[in-house]
């Protein structure tokens, strides 16, 4: 029988001290294929709720685990808390891991922890308390608060609904599996979807919520620059409405990315270029119906798909962000033509990420005037742009702001 605690490690470890993305740890780390469903669970459980294993952790151990024993420790507490594993298999496992990683030495502690751990008492009236059982770092707990006040918990708590699949056809035999519907066509949330021949047939692509929402804002157009474009969702949904799609990337390797997206979904009218959005080119000045700049960003409104970022992002990188997606906002504003549109957008909940920016461009830029966008998506209207929230608008937590060239 295959240690159920051995996968998961693996996988997290590159993670945890490799600082890879758990879903690129998840498609690089060889790991038993009959258990790959457990696999992914315990992983995006572990990082979910890193937090509140690690106030476990420190409030029963002595002194700091190592690092390997410490990620083992939040596996099996993961197991025994969340999945209502029997606790002699979990603590055995737990116990023959670190044997088989040559940890030989910390086997008596494990054992001694995970059978003796208590979760202790914690005051839930403070934003301390708050990190600890929402599981959410204390800085965003902070922000969270001070923002959206009574909703925080629900935006900082909010669990996937499922994979968000947008058909181009023949979704009709996919819609006997349990389904939610959003306000986009061929846009449907599966509890359970299984990728198969359609997908490489491009009948249809996994694309979340949001991303469809700030596409399906866009007006048509005859030529649409996509200056952060990688892996190519947006270029490609671009695609059916406007004649020309030209998706900027900064990575090449990014780059191929958006040409395979393309490829795969048969779409012709999408040309990636490998460039830096917030450097100057001069064949774009004024070259663009329409501009979208769908920025780096802090990722606040996705952590439920994506809970490493809950352990890599810090509060201090909010201002290096805001420095370039300034640059980045700034550059593209000359790419418009005079009537044009400029569209800014994030998968962030923060204000300083959003209306912010929004603010600080028109302050700038007297030739811009604020058009604010429509979308039948649940959200919340900012007075600058619409704020999608996880827990209102199918899991999305992304934003947009549109500009128009007077």
């Amino acid at each position: 029988m295959t240690n159920p605690l051995t996968d998961p490690y693996l996988v997290l470890s590159r993670v945890y001290s490799g600082g890879k993305y758990l879903k690129q740890a998840l498609s690089e780390t060889p790991t038993e294929p009959l258990n790959r469903g457990r696999t992914t669970k315990i992983a995006y459980g572990v990082l979910d709720k890193d937090v509140y294993l690690s106030y476990i952790i420190a409030q029963n151990a002595q002194s700091a685990p190592k690092a390997a024993v410490r990620l083992i420790l939040k596996i099996a507490l993961y197991m025994l808390e969340f999945m209502d594993k029997h606790g002699y298999m979990v603590v055995d496992s737990a116990v023959e891991l670190a044997k088989k990683l040559g940890k030989s030495g910390a086997a008596g502690f494990i054992n001694a922890f995970l059978r003796s751990y208590k979760v202790p008492e914690y005051d839930v009236h403070c934003a301390n308390g708050l990190a600890i059982k929402w599981s959410t770092p204390l800085w965003l707990v902070k922000k969270l608060k001070r923002s959206y006040k009574s909703e925080a918990e629900d935006i900082a708590t909010f669990q996937p609904l499922g994979q968000c699949v947008r058909f181009v056809r023949g979704e009709e035999k996919y819609l006997i599996a349990e389904h939610a519907e959003t306000p986009f066509k061929g846009v449907y949330i599966f509890r359970n979807f299984v990728r198969d021949e359609g997908f490489y047939a491009g009948d249809y692509t996994f694309q979340s919520v949001g991303s469809v929402a700030i596409t399906a804002a866009i007006s048509p157009c005859e030529r649409i620059l996509d200056a952060c474009a990688a892996p190519g969702g947006k270029s490609v949904a671009l695609a059916g409405k406007c004649k020309e799609v030209v998706a900027c990337e900064l990575h090449e390797h990014r780059a191929r990315l958006i040409d395979d997206y393309a490829t795969r979904m048969g779409v012709k009218n999408v040309f990636s270029v490998n460039a830096d959005s917030s450097v100057f080119n001069k064949n774009f000045e004024s070259a663009f119906d329409a501009v979208l700049c769908d920025v780096p960003c802090s990722g606040t409104g996705v952590i439920a798909e994506n809970p490493d970022i809950k352990i890599n992002r810090k509060e201090e990188d909010i201002a290096a962000l805001n420095k370039i997606q300034k640059a980045i906002l700034d550059n593209c504003a000359r790419y418009v033509k005079s009537g044009g549109t400029l569209y800014y957008s994030t998968c962030s909940v923060l204000p300083e990420e959003n209306d912010s920016i929004a603010v600080n461009f028109l302050q700038s830029h007297a030739d811009f005037e604020l058009k604010i966008p429509k979308s039948p998506l649940g959200h919340k209207s900012t007075g600058y742009g619409l704020q999608f929230l996880p827990h209102i608008s199918l899991g999305a937590g992304f934003y947009l702001a549109s500009f128009v060239k007077k």
